[in-house]
């Protein structure tokens, strides 16, 4: 079809791309990504479902505003280099987002195409633009303004901190990123397996802002190595961005949660995915052989779905999803859900764990369980789990995942007694600037709200860094 004058009636007629997979009884057994990409055409056949809005509510619902029409119709129109580049004038990681945003919540949410069709697969565009422009080799990297003499430190190499860095090195200061691990990267290398997001590209993208001038130091524990006292004193630095994340896992609290074979998801997901357990002994790091094993993940986040779909991988005879509430009420992608379920995930809603069991030698043998009826609505909106009285099993598990949340870290709360923090230990800060309470220190990401998504985090990081330019070049807000 010609995208100059195809009728919004033939647009419509269009039916959502499939996005191209591997077969679920082979990517079960391997790390390789899942998702394949669109190829040029059906990129093409896609952006063409575009009916190009006069007010695109779509950008109203991305959190970082991507000019999503203008690349949709780049793509459409065969300018593929263009829409890459289009897209990162908002977003720094595109082929990161494209991935792994929720963009069913977001940005597709709002589509017009909602009211009666399916909404365009914007995140899967996004994907291809980036993809395309990297496997191309034509990467174009921004233009960076003369620089201003200041100097930002950002704490954590995840999505904020990265985001917060590109922007402030555009602008001129000099910026170096504190990474607590020694790999870049974040929750993007610890937290998101393989199959989802595939680390070489986390690392090209870190490569572009590395080429822009951003200085990235690793081993370097905010807290421990570095205070955020010394960074504004000792170091130098005019102004702090605390980016840390939320790597603090929360556990259930019920007896048992000591017995060997109990992991939080943090530490499961971090030896697999930073450390490449499943390639052990060829790397250092082991982790709990599930081969023919029962694995049980008590959770119903993206985090628990990464969680369970990496224990049928490493072989586990039954993988479960344990969580109790229903499946309506689970906050993981429905991508994601869908994934689990075709891979051989087994999913036991309406449970709570009470106690984890063990033998003689203290490993794990059974999860004792109740089971829930839903009552009404709490106050996240979703109805509340209530008991049934009587109704306790044991579940047997021979290994067993707690992935229910987590907090902020809290080393930079107890070096810097002078930043505010809430009751659920997070950074206070202004949400119009991400400024704390600690003179020229900014916060974004997981460690102010929570766990919650990539572009969030990234919104932040810009937030922050507009905020930071202005302070530091004394430009005042209302100009």
């Amino acid at each position: 079809m010609d995208p100059q004058h195809i009728t919004t009636k033939e647009r419509f007629a269009i039916p959502r791309q499939v996005m191209p997979a591997q077969s679920a009884d082979i990517r079960n057994k391997n790390f390789k990504e899942v998702n394949l990409g669109y190829s040029a055409e059906l990129a093409q056949t896609e952006a063409l479902r575009c009916i190009q809005c006069k007010d695109p509510a779509c950008i109203k619902g991305c959190p970082v505003n991507i000019k999503i029409d203008q690349f949709i119709k780049l793509i459409a129109d065969g300018d593929f280099l263009g829409a890459a580049r289009k897209i990162k004038e908002d977003n720094v990681l595109p082929a990161i987002c494209g991935r792994v945003c929720p963009q069913e919540d977001q940005c597709e949410k709002t589509c017009i195409l909602t009211k009666k069709h399916t909404s365009v697969a914007i995140g899967n565009l996004e994907r291809f633009a980036a993809d395309y422009e990297r496997e191309t080799g034509n990467v174009k990297l921004p233009s960076v303004k003369a620089s201003t003499g200041k100097k930002v430190a950002v704490i954590g190499s995840g999505p904020a901190g990265l985001s917060c860095a590109n922007d402030l090195i555009q602008m001129g200061h000099a910026v170096t990123v504190f990474e607590a691990l020694h790999e870049l990267g974040g929750v993007l290398v610890y937290g998101i397996p393989e199959f989802r997001l595939p680390k070489d590209i986390v690392r090209s993208e870190i490569d572009g802002l590395k080429k822009l001038g951003v200085e990235f130091i690793t081993n370097a524990v905010a807290g421990r190595s570095v205070t955020v006292d010394e960074l504004l004193t000792e170091e130098g630095f005019d102004a702090v961005f605390i980016g840390s994340g939320a790597g603090l896992p929360w556990f259930l609290g019920i007896p048992g949660e000591n017995l060997l074979g109990v992991y939080s998801a943090n530490e499961f997901l971090t030896r697999v995915n930073l450390m490449k357990s499943y390639q052990f002994p060829d790397n250092d790091t082991p982790v709990f052989n599930c081969k023919g094993k029962n694995v049980a993940v008590f959770g119903g986040g993206n985090t628990a779905m990464d969680a369970v779909r990496t224990a049928k991988r490493l072989g586990a005879e039954h993988a479960y999803i344990v969580y109790r509430r229903s499946e309506t009420e689970m906050p993981a992608r429905l991508e994601e859900v869908h994934h689990a379920k075709e891979e051989g995930v087994e999913f036991l809603m309406l449970m709570n764990p009470l106690e984890f069991i063990g033998n003689e030698q203290q490993w794990l043998t059974g999860a004792k369980c109740l089971k829930m009826e839903l009552g009404e609505p709490d106050e996240s909106g979703r109805r509340r789990p209530v008991p049934i009285i009587g109704s306790e099993f044991v579940l047997p598990v021979d290994m067993a995942v707690i992935s229910i949340g987590n907090g902020s870290n809290p080393l930079i709360k107890q070096t810097t007694p002078d930043i505010d923090v809430s009751k659920r230990d997070t950074i206070v800060v202004d949400i119009n600037t991400m400024a704390t309470s600690k003179d020229n220190v900014y916060a974004g990401g997981d460690v102010v709200t929570g766990g919650a998504t990539v572009i969030l985090a990234m919104g932040a990081g810009r937030t922050a860094a507009t905020a930071i330019h202005r302070k530091l070049m004394g430009i005042d807000s209302d100009e």
